[in-house]
């Protein structure tokens, strides 16, 4: 006997247990050799106890606020082992504030949702703005279609698509919100101005690798600290960031970027003489031992991006940049610096590990700035 547990992945929630041989050869005997009729009866009942006993958590009376608390718990929990203490989501915010104290929404029942329900939800969201109602609508899909995971036997076949056509944006885009700010895409000169200050401000170097390595592969900060020691291939002068989080269907796998030989020799000392597992970038975690004196305790990775706000606000201040200029400049700065060296978009998505669409949607200005100066040297005098 075979069973699979309603909401399972593919290929996955099944049990199995042998109840009996077939009579196919043995004279049944109602005990271990089983005719047709014994065989069904016995499954039954099989089925029957595996339902009886826990296995399968679908609850018809399931409602959309359950359904996000459930969600809430695991992106907190989720968030909480990569930060390494208690911490709150972001999802967990936005859910709160724009969902779960709505007066109707979270009180219906998965099982009666509809996509009136869901648009006439996008309609109370006011004035947010197009990129906070965005997120929070992606927040709300993922609870819904988690919820359908683990109680689809009680759902309609056609939850998903009441989930899609309901929480498409029936919003207009807003034209006054920029996609990209300008005062975030630094020149060449700027970028390694920022890498200097941040090396000279940290005497033990841990600051200083860091800011290097997401300037010189305009990773995410959640990338870059999941790097290890491996990752620095000398030889092929590159460096091998893991894929983000981001989306579904990721594999475990890595984007290959080419880097300077000097960043290859800066990032020396955080290779040698080390496991090639071990974490590429490391900082000191400090204990407080009085009021204003700490101790060093041991080495460990960086967890959060909020740990690089004390001395990003030194190389801010040393350098006279604005207060838009965070972290995520380099980023944007990195991937503004492939267009305009005229790499192709497809090339400049795979090396930052995001979309042709996501490049297009948020550096469009700077994409239709290098398409004018390429068109401009087709031109011929005519007249």
């Amino acid at each position: 006997m075979r069973y699979r547990k309603p909401g399972s992945g593919s290929g996955t929630g099944y049990v199995s247990e042998v109840i009996g041989d077939a009579d196919d050869v043995a004279a049944a005997d109602g005990d271990m050799v089983l005719n047709w009729g014994q065989a069904l009866s016995r499954a039954i009942d099989w089925v029957k106890r595996q339902r009886e006993s826990g296995i399968v958590a679908c609850d018809p009376k399931m409602t959309v606020g359950r359904a996000l608390e459930l969600y809430v718990a695991g992106r907190d929990d989720r968030d909480s082992k990569r930060a390494g203490r208690p911490i709150r989501s972001d999802a967990s915010s936005r859910l709160s504030l724009h969902v779960l104290s709505d007066p109707e929404l979270p009180h219906v029942r998965l099982a009666d949702l509809t996509e009136g329900y869901l648009r006439e939800w996008q309609r109370g969201l006011g004035e947010l703005k197009g990129s906070s109602k965005r997120r929070l609508i992606n927040d709300l899909k993922a609870a819904l279609n988690a919820a359908y995971l683990d109680n689809r036997t009680s759902l309609s076949n056609d939850f998903p698509a009441i989930i899609k056509v309901g929480l498409k944006p029936i919003f207009a885009a807003d034209p006054d919100e920029p996609v990209a700010r300008v005062n975030q895409v630094l020149d060449d000169e700027q970028v390694r101005s920022i890498v200097k200050a941040a090396a000279e401000i940290d005497e033990v170097g841990d600051f200083g690798r860091l800011v290097l390595v997401l300037a010189a592969t305009g990773a995410r900060f959640s990338q870059v600290t999941r790097m290890l020691v491996q990752d620095v291939q000398q030889e092929q002068g590159r460096l091998l960031v893991p894929h983000s989080r981001k989306g579904q269907g990721k594999t475990n796998g890595y984007v290959r970027v080419p880097v300077d030989a000097g960043v290859i020799e800066a990032l020396g000392p955080a290779v040698r003489g080390r496991h090639p597992q071990a974490p590429l970038l490391e900082r000191w975690r400090l204990r407080q031992i009085g009021p204003a004196s700490w101790e060093r305790v041991e080495r460990a990775p960086w967890k959060t991006a909020s740990e690089m706000t004390r001395k990003w606000q030194q190389v801010r201040t040393v350098l006279d940049l604005a207060p838009e200029v965070v972290p995520y400049a380099l980023r944007h700065s990195s991937i503004v610096r492939a267009l305009r060296r005229d790499l192709p978009i497809r090339l400049v998505a795979a090396l930052h590990d995001t979309s042709v669409a996501m490049i297009e949607r948020h550096y469009s200005r700077w994409i239709a700035d290098r398409m004018d100066d390429l068109a401009s040297g087709a031109i011929i005098p005519l007249a």
